[in-house]
């Protein structure tokens, strides 16, 4: 028997039940030929059914892992704004430290504090220095001291309008008047170019340790008393000579310096010196003055 006359007959008898069940009485068992019917048919809707079934759960896992990239997505930058938010809540309880930092201090000195940003480091290798983000028409003028809680940083010896160069303690031309603040020696730190400056005391009658804390003397013009200026790690053998010295560890980490405070301040000697006009840097034709070239030899702001 060939397959289009089972197919016609199976058709002619599905045509057959389906008009039964509309005409006949109801009963709970089927026709004998439409028990047969539904056994045949059976496994060949089965068999339909199959595909059907699949292309419907493809599809919808399909939608399922659309919709979950796109929550993947969403929580994604969720994240992403969650750690900015983050980062900017820290950076503002950094600031708040720091303004708490700057009330203590002007409760200490008495002076007004500018707050100013780290823009620049001066790359020539003779010369320390940075720049900074407040200039003359913030009040900032050469010979103010610049310094941040953990100690002095340095002067400033140009400005311009909204910016200002500061010299660092570090640097070769920086000489500050210090003190022992154990022993209450003094001598002069000077700038050596690197990260750790050199202490200069009378050898006979000083009495430097390591680990001797150096504060600023308030001597020579430029800085207050009692500025940190950093602490003593070695002590060189004097021998015969009249100076003793000693390498310093700054009290400023240096390498992470980013904000610093502006002492809106100029110590009587350099009023002096401005005032006079003789320390005036010729080159300078806005009339700033030039500590890092101009300060008298051996005392703060130059060697």
């Amino acid at each position: 028997m060939s397959a289009p006359i089972i197919l016609g007959a199976l058709i002619l008898m599905a045509l057959g039940s389906i008009v039964g069940d509309r005409s006949g009485p109801e009963r709970g068992d089927l026709p004998w030929w439409q028990g047969v019917l539904l056994e045949i048919s059976a496994p060949f809707q089965k068999a339909v059914s199959i595909p059907a079934d699949l292309i419907s759960r493809t599809w919808n896992s399909y939608i399922d892992l659309v919709d979950l990239r796109a929550e993947n997505d969403r929580l994604r930058d969720d994240l992403l704004r969650l750690e900015e938010t983050n980062l900017q809540l820290q950076e503002a309880l950094v600031s708040s430290g720091h303004l708490d930092q700057i009330i203590e201090m002007r409760d200490d000195f008495e002076v007004p504090m500018l707050p100013s940003t780290v823009v620049g480091l001066d790359v020539s290798p003779f010369f320390r220095s940075v720049l900074v983000d407040r200039g003359s028409r913030h009040g900032v003028q050469a010979g103010h001291p610049v310094i941040t809680h953990e100690g002095v940083v340095g002067v400033v010896p140009r400005t311009s309008a909204h910016a200002a160069k500061t010299m660092l303690v570090l640097d070769r031309q920086s000489a500050v008047d210090a003190v022992v603040q154990r022993s209450r020696t003094r001598g002069i730190v000077r700038g050596r170019g690197t990260g750790q400056p050199e202490f200069e005391f009378e050898a006979r009658s000083g009495d430097v340790q390591v680990g001797d804390l150096l504060l600023t003397s308030g001597l020579g013009g430029v800085y207050p008393k009692g500025l940190k200026l950093g602490e003593v790690t070695e002590v060189s053998d004097a021998g015969g000579s009249l100076l003793g010295r000693a390498r310093i560890s700054p009290g400023v980490d240096f390498g992470r310096l980013e904000q610093v405070f502006v002492m809106l301040r100029r110590g009587p000697g350099m009023d002096l010196l401005y005032e006079t006009g003789e320390f005036l840097d010729p080159l300078d034709g806005s009339g700033n003055a030039d500590l890092s070239e101009q300060a008298p030899q051996g005392g703060e702001g130059s060697s």
